[in-house]
């Protein structure tokens, strides 16, 4: 990743993707199944979903509970925001309407396999960055980048295990 010099005010977004020797369908069940977060991510611990949702249809919420070295233990609640099987599978982490983060799937068929791409935005809701940021604002675009780098290595690590699962090789 290329230094941006982007602030969280400018929702900096990174994304990455990978193709996958599956059909979209079988992609699909990875990424539109949350409960496999904690399998692939080195931050997100659990997911649940709530109110009884089944994570079928936007609005419904889910809750997360992660751990960073550097920033601590803490719990979110996300929104199912897009649902389009088997193409956009995305959640916003907090209020939807000004969210902390947007995560996103999308499914593009390519031949007999399938690109994957995942991508993270930033903001344009505060988040637990937020207060490095107002504690150190003169290291403000070195802190959203270091956290988009590690958002990038989070989605890179993501895409190799869903494509791992999908062409059964894990």
């Amino acid at each position: 990743m290329k230094w941006t010099g982007q602030v969280y005010a400018d929702s900096p977004t990174v994304a990455a993707d990978t193709y996958i020797g599956a059909p979209r369908e079988v992609v699909w069940a990875y990424v539109s199944d949350i409960r496999l977060m904690p399998r692939l991510s080195a931050e997100v611990q659990q997911v649940e979903w709530l109110d009884g949702a089944d994570g079928t249809r936007p609005g419904q919420r889910f809750v997360g509970r992660s751990a960073h070295p550097a920033l601590g233990n803490w719990e979110t609640v996300s929104t199912l925001v897009e649902y389009e099987a088997p193409e956009r599978f995305a959640w916003a982490v907090g209020d939807p309407e000004y969210p902390s983060s947007v995560w996103r799937f999308t499914l593009l068929p390519q031949g007999d396999g399938t690109v994957l791409e995942q991508s993270a935005q930033m903001g344009p809701g505060r988040s637990g960055l937020c207060f490095a940021i107002d504690a150190m604002p003169d290291k403000e675009q070195k802190i959203v980048f270091v956290r988009l780098r590690e958002f990038e290595t989070g989605i890179k690590a993501n895409l190799a295990a869903i494509k791992g699962l999908a062409e059964g090789q894990l």
